[in-house]
């Protein structure tokens, strides 16, 4: 068994003296695992960066086995990402999220081709925070637990929606949302409309609507029932670029 693909890595560990074991995060197979002869040694220590885009071809004598990849780079936005702590703090984030979430080998090349645009914006393009905010909630509706944004769930309207319920996971509608607003969370409009330009306020506000989600739909199906501890300190890091 044999394939190629392009992919984003994930996370890398040392397995024996030299080699290492590789996840990858790839356009057509999915989260993808494999070992790297000499993967720990000097020469491939700059290639195996988590974030590095690789070019991959990963054998086995029999799918379901581990398999080894010989590894080439893409690209690497590592000088980048490292010269900004909140863009290393989501890069810990998407790849911690991605390990945790994600079916192992099953195909998402929507969520694919967004992460791959986040991580090449991250620390680059100024929308870069609302790109990380919108990722989020498509990582939610690939695994399920989507947000239904398109109309209150009360009235059915499809204008002036600024609440999301925590229970649902709907828009609400202002007048919807009559005498009820304490038990609703904030919907930020560029959630709404996918755009990428959001002050800082909507973005904080965002990462609170997702991250609710995250814990109370998502982290109960994860080992240990939570959340890996990056998503945290990458929410941490993206409030604080609020007020410095």
């Amino acid at each position: 068994m044999d394939w190629r693909d392009e992919g984003i890595l994930i996370s890398v560990r040392r397995h024996g003296e030299s080699a290492a074991i590789i996840e990858t995060f790839t356009a057509a197979h999915g989260r993808h695992a494999g070992v790297v002869r000499g993967g720990a040694g000097r020469r491939m220590s700059p290639v195996l960066q988590p974030g590095a885009i690789l070019a991959l071809d990963w054998s086995a004598r029999l799918e379901e086995h581990i398999g080894t990849f010989r590894v080439d780079p893409v690209r690497s936005n590592a000088a980048t990402v490292m010269a900004d702590r909140a863009a290393l703090a989501a890069l810990g984030s998407i790849t911690a999220l991605i390990s945790a979430t994600l079916p192992e080998r099953e195909e998402h090349p929507a969520l694919y081709a967004r992460t791959l645009d986040l991580i090449d914006a991250l620390g680059a393009a100024p929308d870069w925070p609302a790109r990380y905010a919108l990722w989020e909630l498509a990582l939610l509706a690939e695994v399920g637990f989507g947000l239904d944004l398109t109309a209150c769930a009360a009235t059915g309207a499809t204008e002036d929606l600024i609440w999301v319920s925590p229970k649902s996971g709907r828009a609400v509608s202002r007048q919807g949302a009559a005498g009820w607003e304490p038990r609703l969370l904030p919907l930020p409009a560029f959630l709404r409309d996918g755009a990428v330009e959001a002050a800082p306020d909507d973005i904080a506000a965002a990462l609170r609507l997702s991250g609710h989600f995250l814990e109370a739909s998502l982290a109960p199906h994860l080992p240990r029932a939570a959340l890996p501890a990056a998503r945290a300190r990458a929410a941490d890091a993206l409030q604080r670029m609020k007020v410095e």
